[in-house]
């Protein structure tokens, strides 16, 4: 193959894999906004402020009710812990964002099947057991305290509290200025988000076209057991960390993973392993310092391989783990078709016109951080600053 054919080929696949999902990463962007929008801040900062299992169950579940942008998640994550959340509750909810969330499930089932996204969800769940019990075995309660301090320390930013009224959800379901709120958390998203979600699409596309006998190279697929499975739930974390994709953005190239030959459990590794990124590094750094943020990371690494090994054994066990032939490459990318795949995307492109549409109607761009908010938000900021 030329390199123009190369090119052209991994273009072509991109854009067909974006096709197959897109439409649930619409709908998911939609629910995350809403959630974000119509849900107090300071409700959240309330409920995660302990270090009790009931502080870590809200972290929980208010994480799985975010946005699924690492980014955004490690952000929310440091502010709360300034306010006082503790280690433990801040990392459930980074680990629930951007594991337990809508859009990653959707886009999972649709790739790669119900059986992925059931997996990351249970295995979402399991690190955060397991980052619990490790913080309190090897996070001492100074070094705790000391990361606070150099949080506090960290510059802040500017933050926009979208949820300031208090509104009924009738009231919020026929308000212009809520749905605003909605469209302006959607749109927030997208531009956090649209680099990883492109570049996973593009290194999907182009991976792609290495063929199975690259994938035989880099993952142990004939050895004997467990052999091929701890070095899949290594080597899974160890490419997400350097292909530099975090959230949605990773699970296109997870699935040409799996059907260059990965193992279930190598998958799930790299699927989990997005919040350990070399740029996200870098800002755990900045937030934590280095002491902190090491002793963090390799918790992280550890918690991924375990639950990772955990979550294959138990659906191994349970016979959950895809038997039938791996996807093929054709089956990855598909084709456009006129389906109710066509109607759906139609339907997602309508959504996201009209909040975009929405924005660029109510929009005001914030003088202090110079992002795009409700007009009357940025008012309120200004006048509060």
């Amino acid at each position: 193959m030329g390199v123009l054919d190369v090119i052209w080929h991994g273009l072509r696949d991109s854009f067909l894999m974006a096709w197959e999902v897109w439409w649930a990463l619409v709908l998911g962007f939609a629910i995350s906004a809403i959630v974000q929008a119509w849900v107090p801040r300071e409700r959240i900062e309330g409920l995660m402020s302990g270090s009790d299992a009931r502080s870590i169950g809200w972290a929980t579940g208010l994480g799985a009710a975010s946005s699924s942008c690492s980014y955004a998640a490690i952000a929310i994550a440091k502010s709360l812990f300034q306010k006082g959340a503790s280690a433990a509750s801040a990392l459930a909810f980074q680990f629930a964002s951007t594991n337990l969330v809508w859009e990653l499930g959707l886009v999972l089932w649709v790739l790669v099947g119900w059986q992925f996204t059931l997996a990351e969800y249970v295995g979402g769940i399991v690190m955060i057991v397991l980052m619990a019990v490790l913080l309190r075995l090897f996070v001492s309660g100074q070094l705790e305290d000391e990361a606070r301090r150099h949080a506090r320390a960290a510059d802040t930013g500017h933050q926009h509290h979208m949820a300031g009224e208090q509104l009924t959800w009738r009231q919020r379901l026929t308000s212009v200025r809520a749905w605003s709120d909605v469209a302006h958390n959607f749109r927030g998203d997208w531009q956090m988000l649209w680099k990883e979600i492109t570049i996973g699409f593009l290194l999907a596309g182009f991976i792609a076209q290495f063929g199975n006998g690259f994938f035989e190279h880099l993952f142990i697929r004939h050895a004997p057991a467990p052999l091929p499975t701890i070095e899949n739930v290594i080597i899974g974390p160890i490419t997400a960390v350097l292909s530099f994709v975090c959230s949605v953005g990773n699970v296109p190239l997870a699935a040409v993973l799996w059907s260059g030959g990965i193992s279930f459990a190598g998958m799930l590794a790299f699927l989990f392993a997005d919040l350990i990124v070399l740029p996200i590094l870098a800002i755990y750094r900045k937030y934590y310092g280095t002491k902190f943020t090491v002793r963090i990371t390799a918790l992280m690494f550890t918690t991924i391989v375990l639950a990772a090994l955990i979550v294959a054994g138990i659906f191994s066990a349970l016979g959950l783990i895809p038997t039938r032939p791996r996807p093929t490459r054709a089956d990855i990318f598909s084709s456009i078709r006129v389906d109710y795949k066509l109607a759906l995307n139609v339907l997602g492109v309508l959504i996201f016109a009209a909040l975009f549409w929405l924005t660029a109607r109510r929009g005001a761009t914030d003088p202090v951080c110079g992002m795009t908010v409700d007009r009357d938000k940025a008012v309120t900021e200004t006048e509060h600053a």
